[in-house]
């Protein structure tokens, strides 16, 4: 690294646990850092994942009392799905190539970021699923296969994912919008895990941006949380929303 880097690094990754905190989508920030670092981009995929895994963690932590009875009758499978899924995800990764994975970003991030953009109304379809019913057998066995390829997702890239698990989950039946948050959060940090054990052994993670950026986003991610009363999430949204839709030009326009 240059000089300049561990500060850039240091603050992408302050910014991005803090934007976790608050409204997700710190992955937009702390991914891109890596790359403009010069970092290969599946390791700068594999340091990202590590990096940010504080605050999904801290936030399963947060959400243990959340869970409802629905939402543990239907945890043991999607945890299954998620830890098949993370594995499958993180192995496709390792074995795409380079340049193809580096003329995949732009995609991948704008991809990201419309789902990203498209959450609210996502989620007031997620909330009107309290006037229904729960979902019929087909619906659930679909359920668990998309919940194996959102895993795949997750340990492939993972960014602008929390919108599709809400979804899925709402899909599944599931109405409190708590204990399908605490769901969420679990299901994603497990898969996260799941890639990150992947990722060590096979070495392609870079340690110390890693740890550098681990304790950065930690900092952030509780600071975010402290001040998240007084900030305003839809701004931030809008913020997360601006650097994803200016990442992706950027890397569309660069490669």
């Amino acid at each position: 690294m240059s000089f300049g880097h561990p500060i850039f690094l240091f603050f992408a990754a302050f910014v991005g646990g803090a934007v976790n905190s608050v409204a997700g989508g710190g992955s937009f920030i702390s991914f891109p850092a890596l790359l403009f670092t010069g970092m290969a981009p599946i390791a700068a995929n594999a340091t990202n994942t590590l990096a940010l895994m504080p605050g999904t963690l801290s936030s399963a932590v947060a959400y243990r009392n959340k869970f409802t009875p629905e939402a543990r009758r239907l945890l043991f499978p999607l945890l299954v799905s998620g830890v098949i899924g993370g594995l499958i995800g993180a192995r496709i990764l390792l074995r795409t190539p380079q340049s193809t994975f580096l003329h995949i970003v732009p995609w991948l991030l704008l991809g990201a970021t419309l789902l990203f953009l498209m959450g609210g109304r996502i989620t007031g379809f997620i909330r009107s699923r309290a006037s229904h019913g729960t979902g019929s057998r087909i619906l659930t066995v679909v359920g668990f296969v998309l919940a194996l390829l959102l895993a795949i997702y997750i340990g492939y890239f993972g960014a602008g994912v929390g919108i599709l698990v809400l979804s899925l989950l709402a899909l599944l039946g599931m109405e409190d919008i708590h204990a399908m948050n605490g769901v969420k959060v679990l299901l994603v940090s497990l898969v996260n895990c799941v890639a990150i054990v992947t990722f060590i052994f096979a070495r392609v993670i870079v340690w110390p941006q890693a740890l550098l950026m681990l304790v950065g986003s930690s900092v952030g991610g509780y600071g975010g949380a402290y001040y998240a009363q007084k900030m305003n999430p839809q701004h931030v949204r809008w913020f997360v929303i601006l650097v994803g839709f200016g990442m992706s030009t950027y890397f569309f326009i660069r490669y």
